[in-house]
């Protein structure tokens, strides 16, 4: 390790495992669903949480703003939301008689997108450019978002009536996708007895800004990663778009995403270098929701995580 970057390095590591410690003193029984989540925060990439309502997915994404000192904004997804109530619009001032955009909710640090899957595809793709180039564009003004930029979405995979699937496009924009899943009987109990007098928020102090979250971003990317392991995540992704059972396989940007992924890996466990261990442990969590099963089989019915699990058993590991 470079001594000049290793008290950086140090300092990123520590603060994200306290911003993990701090978040699972009112998230319970989750802690596997928090590291995924902040790995995906460090790596710069966004979440897409699908699991049944009632799960603490919008408790997960205020604990995150709280405990980072990040601004938070809430937008509830709906079929007669406009793109513009995203955004934000361009208005007319009679008083200066200039028009001047008006900011929409998308400009935040960290944007909680609830039921995205209930708004029509033309407002799900007013995200599009926000959540990979960091802007949004209206009347043909380019606006730079706020820096880090998070956007964690949710979706309900039970009720089918008026929502509307994410596109491919949408969902490889998501670096992974998590479910919450119900809690233990023990964990439940603590929640109850957490919470019986008062919101459990109160309790999540904040334990870095967001200057220190970009800090830790940067740290991130100046994780090494050898030459050999670049092979590696570029076999695996193509190994997807080989699986006879795919009809489509990952894309360039999720190997972008997989290294990425890695490294933030190899950050908290206290390496400033990747394993082949991390890219496969990445694999599992940001490749699985970017594939899709050949139609007209058997595959159709498959698991893409255990296809995953399959390729990383099949591609060959650099020695």
């Amino acid at each position: 390790m470079d001594t000049e970057a290793a008290p950086s390095f140090q300092k990123s590591q520590q603060e994200t495992k306290e911003l993990i410690n701090e978040i699972s003193k009112v998230f319970l029984g989750k802690e596997d669903v928090i590291r995924n989540a902040i790995l995906a925060l460090i790596s710069g990439g966004h979440v897409l949480l699908e699991d049944v309502p009632g799960l603490g997915k919008t408790l997960l994404a205020k604990s995150i703003a709280r405990a980072v000192s990040a601004d938070f904004k809430r937008i509830q997804f709906t079929a007669d939301l406009l793109p513009s109530d995203i955004s934000g619009v361009t208005v007319y001032s009679q008083d200066s008689g200039q028009f001047s955009f008006r900011k929409g909710p998308v400009f935040t640090n960290i944007l909680l997108g609830d039921e995205i899957n209930r708004a029509t595809p033309r407002t799900q793709s007013s995200l599009l450019e926000a959540m990979e180039e960091k802007s949004v564009t209206v009347d043909g003004e380019n606006h730079q978002l706020e820096e880090p930029f998070f956007v964690l979405a949710t979706q309900n995979p039970v009720e089918l009536e008026g929502t509307y699937p994410l596109p491919f496009a949408q969902m490889d924009r998501f670096i992974t996708r998590l479910s919450i899943g119900y809690l233990k009987s023990d964990d439940e109990i603590q929640v109850l007895m957490t919470q019986r007098s008062g919101q459990s928020l109160e309790n999540i102090q904040s334990v870095m800004t967001c200057h220190d979250l970009r800090a830790i971003q940067k740290d991130v990317r100046s994780i090494r990663i050898e030459e050999s392991l670049c092979g590696y995540i570029v076999d695996i992704v193509r190994a997807t778009h080989e699986e006879d059972s795919l009809e489509f396989g990952a894309s360039p940007r999720g190997s972008l995403d997989l290294q990425r992924f890695s490294q933030a890996i190899a950050l908290i466990e206290g390496r400033d270098y990747v394993l082949p261990d991390d890219v496969k442990s990445a694999a599992r969590h940001v490749l699985p929701h970017r594939l899709i099963a050949r139609k007209g089989t058997r595959s159709v019915s498959l698991n893409t995580n255990e296809v995953i699990d399959h390729i990383i058993d099949s591609v060959e590991v650099p020695v």
